[in-house]
């Protein structure tokens, strides 16, 4: 009987997970799936990890799974279906660990309630995270859960690059610069060294462009400077949040709009972005098929961004030596990278067109001062492996 770990990355109404063989330290991938829809038509759907299908149920319309409901279905699943994998810890995926959480932790009931405290900083994130967990607690309690953190990897930033210009006594409550996407960053960190051992000992920027996006600066593998912030809405434009916008729209918004607090969290977290700049969609691929004027400007906006968030970096790197592209638009989207590319010339990046358009892993030309690379992310191995490391640690 293998021994295996599940790990979970809840939203607000789906769970992806990814089950990895625990027996082996290269922590294999088994299966992966989602269920969605889990308060309207919950589907079920597991694929093994070469994308055969293994199993799919469907509830039908009207029903509520909810998270709790879809946990137990996949407990059950993992226990009748694949009766020689017994599942020995589960690990999450957690947006926001603040100040106290830097490194991965064993979960407990004052883990929780930590968490559910700073919902207020993840409000499209936290809670949905903290559900699983819950759920699990409550059916497997003896089962060791791990929580991993979007934000860990950012912490050993500088105070000053964490710093806002605020009261010392504001700061004290946690209001800083936090970071997210760092299971991303960490992962493509601890792979880059098989593709450009400079990189991963001098100065590279990852673009993490998807849904969410975001951008971080590192040096010799560490983080020293990201695009989000004190939340997962600042920085680059994204799908549906605004990303970086002045605190004076937002003084606008309450005095001239009447527009109250969750008014406005609903603007800046579901109505911007691509979909607010577009009026069309949030999605960079229908975007990208449509002639659309709004469509164009939006593919304009990201892309300037982009370009304005990389001179930043460029300078709180002292340089660059590396350009990395990952996660859905970063990896998929040839025109996207092709237009960074060539706005960052002036930094001595030139591409290669043809390995760019087949989306080749290296894509500067030949005598580029400036290395570009697509790099696909992996976080669910990233979470798998902090959880193992975790678990073996407390035995």
């Amino acid at each position: 009987m293998a021994d295996v770990i599940l790990v979970l990355n809840a939203g607000s109404s789906s769970i992806k997970f990814s089950v990895f063989e625990a027996g082996s330290e290269a922590l294999p991938l088994l299966l992966r799936g989602q269920t969605e829809g889990l308060y309207t038509s919950p589907r079920f759907v597991v694929k093994d990890a070469h994308g055969a299908d293994v199993d799919t149920k469907e509830w039908g319309q009207g029903i509520e799974l909810g998270h709790s409901g879809a946990v137990a279905h996949l407990v059950d699943f993992l226990r009748g279906h694949r009766g020689d994998h017994r599942l020995v810890a589960v690990g999450h995926r957690v947006v926001h660990g603040g100040v106290a959480y830097g490194s991965p932790v064993m979960v407990s009931a004052e883990v929780i309630s930590a968490l559910k405290k700073l919902s207020a900083l993840a409000p499209l994130h936290q809670p949905h995270n903290i559900k699983p967990i819950e759920a699990i607690a409550a059916l497997r309690p003896e089962l060791p859960q791990v929580a991993c953190f979007d934000t860990a990897f950012h912490r050993g930033q500088a105070e000053v690059a964490q710093a806002f210009a605020l009261p010392q006594s504001i700061t004290e409550l946690g209001v800083r610069r936090y970071g997210f996407h760092g299971l991303s960053y960490e992962y493509i960190a601890g792979v880059l060294a098989q593709f450009d051992p400079k990189a991963a000992s001098g100065r590279t920027i990852i673009a993490h462009l998807g849904n969410g996006s975001s951008m971080c600066a590192l040096v010799n593998g560490r983080s020293v400077a990201s695009t989000m912030g004190f939340t997962a809405v600042d920085g680059l434009p994204m799908g549906t949040r605004s990303g970086n916008l002045d605190p004076g729209v937002i003084l606008y918004l309450m005095d001239e709009l009447k527009m109250d607090a969750r008014a406005i969290e609903n603007l800046i977290y579901r109505q911007s972005g691509l979909l607010g700049v577009s009026g069309l969609s949030s999605d960079m691929r229908t975007l990208l098929d449509s002639e659309e004027s709004g469509a164009r400007f939006a593919i304009d906006l990201y892309t300037y961004r982009i370009g304005r968030e990389l001179g930043s970096l460029a300078a709180a790197a002292k340089g660059v030596d590396a350009l990395v592209f990952t996660a859905g638009i970063g990896e998929h989207a040839p025109v996207i990278r092709e237009r960074v590319c060539r706005d960052a010339a002036w930094l001595g990046l030139a591409l290669d067109p043809a390995a760019n358009q087949a989306g080749d892993v290296r894509i500067h030309a030949p005598g580029s001062a400036v290395s570009a690379w697509v790099i696909p992310t992996n976080e669910e191995l990233m979470v798998a492996r902090h959880t193992h490391k975790v678990c073996d640690g407390a035995r």
